[in-house]
């Protein structure tokens, strides 16, 4: 590779960098370029730990064959069982621990030298491979996010001679370049995990779309969700301090899941009270929704608490207010804190319906505005009667659904 040839490869990663390509694509490109420089590339993978609460990392995977490049997340391997114990005997932990930079060996079949030395050579070799690399490319630590401390690749060719010297060099002094494309990618995505995260999606899209200044907000009229766990007080008292947490993380899963897949937005956890929005072109359809996540959502905590009360566990169920109406949708806050939630009466008023739910002893009410603009499925509701919700200041009539109703979505 001439010094032209460098130069192209230089622009082309910077641009698909500057322009946001997926990982996968840049991986892929990335390798057909080198194969058409005459590197006799068969496969390659790069991967990067990031920051999110399920995945340790992200790996991209290219085989010559035309497979197409494959995206794996891989979870967190932890201090102990197989897949700590696979990272040990990876190419990759000893280069960490040795603070070299490269690794490379020839392949060949176990029968000719015993056991290999890394076991993921000896997958290799099988597959007909001849010659590995292994790179690692460090990102200083005070820019280091989380664990993501590294770009990790490896490249293995099936050429009888191996990779030639010539090639290893032109890798690595690539190498660097793909790297920090692949590290801009993935600070993008860790900046939308992280405010999807801890903001909700919603709210998380519209902060990095731009929407961050102190008072700008939304006027929308939305349904809005409310719930909080039976006799949670009680249990926690009771439980161990180390139990406590699971247990809320536990049914925050049955909840959040259902509202997520009916099209809700959760805004915000308080304890063990969820603030939620369901929006909609239609009202009709926002209310529908929520009703569908309150089914899914009891279905789920059905089968959570049959779970945990085989292990001997605290159980709980679920209260919850609906109501519809006008909410300000936006930034709220000091000019250095701001939350991006939902502010005005009708979530005052959608608390005090819950909050109603352990007086009258009903799984969920509803108000009249929530019930009227339900429109023809309001005959799943019935009345429980009119109420003087505190801080509200007109009394109203609420609603619950009937028993052969609850839990069912349609």
């Amino acid at each position: 590779m001439d010094d032209a040839q460098f130069a192209e490869m230089a622009d082309w990663i910077a641009a698909a960098g500057l322009v946001g390509e997926p990982e996968t694509a840049m991986v892929a490109q990335f390798c057909e370029r080198l194969k058409g420089f005459g590197i006799p590339l068969a496969r390659a993978s790069v991967f990067i730990d990031t920051l999110h609460p399920i995945y340790e990392g992200r790996i991209f995977s290219w085989q010559a064959s035309g497979q197409e490049t494959k995206l794996t997340e891989y979870p967190r391997t932890g201090e102990e069982g197989e897949p700590a114990e696979r990272w040990r005997r990876s190419p990759f932990y000893r280069l960490l621990e040795t603070g070299e930079a490269a690794l490379r060996r020839r392949l060949t079949s176990a029968s000719e030298t015993g056991p290999p030395e890394f076991p993921i050579l000896a997958d290799h070799a099988v597959a007909g491979m001849t010659d590995y690399l292994a790179l690692v490319n460090r990102i200083a630590a005070e820019h280091a996010i989380g664990d993501m401390d590294c770009v990790y690749s490896s490249w293995v060719t099936n050429s009888p001679e191996g990779f030639r010297d010539r090639d290893i060099a032109e890798i690595q002094r690539l190498m660097p370049l793909l790297a920090l494309a692949i590290k801009s990618a993935s600070l993008a995505r860790i900046a939308g995990t992280l405010v999807e995260t801890y903001l909700g999606r919603d709210p998380g899209r519209r902060v990095l779309s731009g929407r961050i200044a102190r008072g700008v907000a939304d006027r929308i009229e939305a349904v809005l969700w409310f719930s909080d766990l039976r006799h949670y007080t009680s249990i926690t008292e009771a439980a161990r301090p180390d139990a406590i947490i699971p247990f809320l993380n536990d049914y925050a899963d049955a909840i959040f899941s259902a509202i997520h897949e009916k099209g809700g937005d959760v805004l915000k956890l308080m304890g063990d009270g969820t603030l939620a929005i369901f929006t909609a072109d239609e009202p009709r359809e926002a209310c529908r929704a929520a009703l569908a996540a309150f089914a899914a959502a009891s279905l789920a905590i059905a089968d959570l608490n049959a779970d945990r009360s085989a292990k001997g566990e605290p159980t709980t169920d679920i209260y919850l207010g609906l109501h519809l109406g006008e909410v300000f949708y936006g930034n709220i806050g000091s000019k250095d804190r701001l939350d991006f939630t939902v502010v005005g009466p009708a979530v005052n008023e959608v608390s005090r319906i819950a909050a109603m739910c352990r007086s009258i002893e009903q799984p969920v009410l509803v108000s009249a505005g929530f019930a009227e603009a339900l429109g023809d499925a309001a005959n799943r509701l019935v009345s429980v009667g009119r109420y003087a919700l505190r801080g509200v200041g007109r009394a109203q009539m609420l609603y619950t659904l009937e028993p052969d109703a609850l839990l069912t979505e349609d």
